[in-house]
């Protein structure tokens, strides 16, 4: 696959790590629609890029099928999905408030891994009637974690569970959509200057950048979406998990 001849839907693109990665492919002559449930900011982003967008809750079926159904008649053809969608929140197991609110684990779940999940099985079916390329290729599905999935500190338990599920799934769905000519691939990026993080005191982002190994610095969202492009263009990367964070391991 080539970068110049995908089309590729993205969620979570209206901002942070799918903002970037919707910019890139854009820049290098991908097609890209947008699915997010900020209406403002991504119908914005998708005419700056000369994209499409999809208000869409990844949670729903009717709402992924529908951003599906509307990117397929706006490209043609869907042959790559990004998945960024996601949320994080930070409580404790035991708190000073009691133990962790129950709906707001099962709402973390929900959103990042049953959310990712259900808009890769439906990306996948669309997948699933392009053309095969000349090695059987008919399209890449890359999946977001964390490095919170391997070594999540304190108050992460709801987001370290999601994200591992998806580092879990990453290789099975990757042996499911084998013969059907579809890779899978995980991406797990470490600490990113994202707008939730653009928003701390410069402080407070040298503390969390001065942990990091090499380069001492917090991860540029466009790295995310170069990454991104690389799988989609290296045809034999599948079923894997690549982290993107400086080397940094949490403690």
């Amino acid at each position: 696959m080539k970068l110049s001849t995908t089309a590729a839907i993205i969620t979570g693109g209206a901002s942070g790590l799918g903002e970037a990665t919707a910019r890139h492919f854009a820049t290098n002559g991908a097609q890209v629609t947008l699915l997010d449930r900020d209406v403002e900011r991504g119908e914005a982003v998708a005419r700056e890029i000369g994209g499409y967008f999809a208000e869409t809750n990844v949670t729903d079926e009717a709402s992924v099928q529908a951003a599906i159904d509307l990117a397929k008649a706006k490209m043609g053809k869907i042959n790559a999905t990004v998945n960024c969608a996601g949320i994080a929140i930070g409580i404790k197991t035991v708190g000073r408030d009691g133990p962790h609110p129950l709906d707001l684990f099962q709402r973390t779940i929900d959103v990042n891994l049953v959310g990712s999940f259900n808009v890769a099985r439906l990306a996948a079916l669309a997948m699933a009637e392009n053309e095969p390329e000349n090695d059987g290729a008919r399209g890449v599905i890359i999946n977001t974690a964390s490095i919170a999935a391997y070594d999540g500190q304190k108050g992460q338990a709801a987001y370290a569970a999601s994200k591992g599920g998806i580092v879990s799934m990453t290789l099975p769905m990757a042996r499911d959509l084998a013969s059907t000519g579809i890779r899978v691939m995980t991406i797990a990026p470490g600490i990113f200057m994202t707008p939730m993080l653009a928003g701390l005191s410069e402080e407070v982002q040298a503390q969390l950048s001065a942990d990091v190994p090499n380069p001492v610095r917090l991860g540029d969202p466009s790295e995310y979406g170069r990454l991104a492009a690389s799988i989609i263009e290296i045809g034999y990367l599948n079923g894997e998990v690549i982290r993107i964070d400086g080397a940094l391991r949490m403690r």
